[in-house]
């Protein structure tokens, strides 16, 4: 009985670490607002967040993504799955210049959707026979996926001198 109250109180102590450094390693992706879409009389509400980003290899492009967020007691603990649906939209707010060679494909964006199995990707393709870069949201399982996505193009253009 000794050993069995030893290895609760040790995955306890495990699973608390797991969760804090997960809690910990989300990066902040500068929320630009949310809606409340659902009441809850326990815990945060449900909602629809808007989080903007940059693309790390393209100097001068912009996103936002669109997602629900569940709330609720799981919601409070980071621990609820969220739907899938997220919509985003991407638009030239400077001069756009390539830092490194752009593979397609590549992840611009993630975040978990749920403790661990669902997450939300955004990933760049570059059309270079149209020169406009597209960019791809979309949720993936460790099993399976979901064929809900949303897409935004971003033609690149001259940026006029001030």
């Amino acid at each position: 009985m000794k050993k069995f109250v030893i290895f609760v109180g040790a995955a306890v102590v495990l699973l608390i670490v797991f969760f804090a450094w997960w809690l910990i390693s989300r990066p902040d992706r500068g929320t630009t607002g949310s809606v409340s879409t659902q009441f809850r009389w326990i815990g945060p509400n449900d909602k629809i967040v808007v989080d903007g980003f940059d693309d790390p290899k393209v100097r001068g492009v912009a996103c936002h993504i669109a997602r629900a967020q569940t709330g609720g007691v799981k919601g409070a603990f980071s621990v609820a799955e969220d739907a899938s649906d997220a919509s985003i939209a991407c638009r030239q707010i400077g001069p756009i210049t390539f830092l490194e060679e752009l593979k397609d494909g590549e992840p611009v964006f993630d975040e978990q959707r749920s403790l661990l199995f669902k997450s939300l990707q955004v990933v760049r393709f570059y059309d270079r026979k149209r020169n406009v870069l597209v960019y791809l949201s979309y949720s993936d399982r460790v099993l399976t996926g979901s064929p809900k996505n949303s897409i935004s193009t971003v033609p690149v253009m001259p940026w006029p001198a001030p």
